[in-house]
């Protein structure tokens, strides 16, 4: 009888092995593909409290009144009374860094725009996200509204 030492992996073994990482690759692979996703939607909810708060803020300081330069497209009541350092960028409006930081006013229960990144709802009084559905925190391809 020959005593015989393995020093080597069988190819059963290998084989073994690659089935089994696989089993758990496609285990967790899946739970991964949506993680930008999922990180953009909770900074847009981050950052639409904080604006809100912002903008609640400015009312409680100027007698009820609620930041007029919405009207004209531009963050100025917000940024030059120290509210925000400058105008926020929604990460799910295409288009450059501009079009990004857009704003305009809306009214009824429009929640979304084509055309303005950030929208204000002078109905509801609420700091609206284009392409976020914040109820669902879904970042979309179409504007919400």
């Amino acid at each position: 009888m020959r005593n015989r030492s393995r020093k080597a992996f069988t190819l059963v073994e290998i084989l073994i092995v690659v089935v089994i990482l696989g089993i758990l690759a496609a285990i967790v692979v899946p739970q991964f593909t949506n993680a930008t996703q999922d990180a953009q939607a909770g900074n847009l909810k981050a950052q639409l409290k904080s604006l809100q708060n912002q903008i609640e803020l400015f009312n409680a300081r100027n007698n009820g009144t609620y930041p007029t330069s919405f009207a004209s497209n531009t963050w100025d009541d917000l940024i030059n009374g120290n509210y925000i350092k400058a105008a926020p960028q929604n990460p799910a409006f295409p288009g450059d860094n501009t079009a990004k930081a857009s704003i305009g006013v809306v009214t009824g229960t429009a929640k979304g725009s084509a055309s303005y990144a950030w929208v204000w709802n002078s109905t509801d009084r609420t700091l609206y996200a284009s392409y976020f559905a914040e109820d669902t925190g879904v970042v979309s391809g179409t504007a919400t509204d």
